[in-house]
């Protein structure tokens, strides 16, 4: 079997990095509003919240009122200076894991249970990189006021490394929630995805092989949040704005999640998963398109 030159590896690379960065842009700059609404979802805390939302539609009326059109963007700046980065590091993370795992034959026989750790591999390595930026995202989604009077996310920033440094009590909080909801949900996705991609036929078809691949992977993706967002919902509401300012009530992530289901039930831990399976929907598609067009371009140009 002839292998690939070290040239010919490092373009194929890039051409992943820049096509699955540029699908991510597109797609985070199109249903970034349903991520903002999602957040407003987990962190409200019961109906005894005066600030929280009676449905779907009340939430998205409320903002608009309030905060104006742009209030559906905040917190937008720092998931798209993650989205690089991000794809980089999977990629890697994801190809380094394969190759190890394939070494090891006999305590992992399984290519599911391969795929799967690669998966996990990939996600709790992706999680390391972004959860800072995490962090400056939920702080600006929380914040209520309109999005000319919120400071910027440099600046917000800043104020939580003067008031908290880095560590897991400033920008690193909620690193463990993270972790657990980037591990849990490509774990899952991956081992499901391209074992169930490969086995169900290709089609000779554009328009079918779009359908296939875009079916897969919303089925793929709404089983992985359904796993995966109570480790979202701790993640929230560690890295949003507590009760009582002042007094920290969310700690750590399954602190969180039994407080949680103990003050408000365990569909409190459930939270903002009807916007973030709306969010699939288009949002894989949209990648599915880009990605394909910008992979295509690159290979015939570069």
């Amino acid at each position: 079997m002839a292998t690939k030159k070290p040239q010919t590896m490092v373009r194929e690379a890039s051409h992943q990095i820049i096509a699955g960065g540029s699908a991510g842009l597109v797609e985070i700059c199109l249903m970034h509003p349903l991520d903002v609404v999602k957040t407003r979802f987990q962190i409200q805390r019961g109906t005894g919240d005066p600030n929280s939302y009676k449905s779907l539609g009340d939430c998205f009326r409320t903002i608009f009122r309030n905060e104006g059109i742009f209030g559906f963007y905040k917190g937008i700046l720092p998931p798209i200076l993650a989205e690089t980065p991000k794809r980089a590091v999977k990629l890697q993370s994801i190809l380094g894991c394969n190759t190890t795992l394939s070494l090891c034959p006999k305590s992992c026989p399984s290519p599911h249970q391969a795929l799967s750790a690669a998966g996990l591999g990939a996600g709790l390595t992706e999680a390391v990189v972004v959860n800072p930026f995490e962090v400056v995202k939920v702080s600006l989604q929380a914040n209520r006021d309109s999005f000319k009077e919120q400071p910027s996310s440099f600046a917000q920033a800043r104020l939580i490394i003067k008031s908290d440094g880095f560590g897991l009590k400033g920008l690193n909080k909620g690193l463990t929630s993270t972790l657990g909801r980037h591990g849990v949900f490509n774990m899952i996705y991956f081992g499901f995805y391209f074992n169930v991609k490969d086995a169900i036929p290709t089609s000779t078809d554009p328009t079918l092989e779009f359908l296939r691949k875009f079916t897969i992977g919303l089925v793929s993706g709404t089983i992985s949040s359904c796993v995966n967002i109570p480790f979202d919902v701790a993640k929230s509401r560690i890295q949003g704005p507590q009760p009582v300012p002042g007094e920290i009530k969310y700690r750590t992530c399954f602190q969180t999640m039994a407080l949680v289901y103990r003050e408000e039930g365990y569909l409190a831990l459930y939270k903002g998963l009807v916007p973030k399976i709306m969010r699939l929907g288009p949002g894989g598609a949209v990648m599915l398109l880009v990605y394909e067009y910008v992979s295509g371009w690159l290979q015939k140009n570069w």
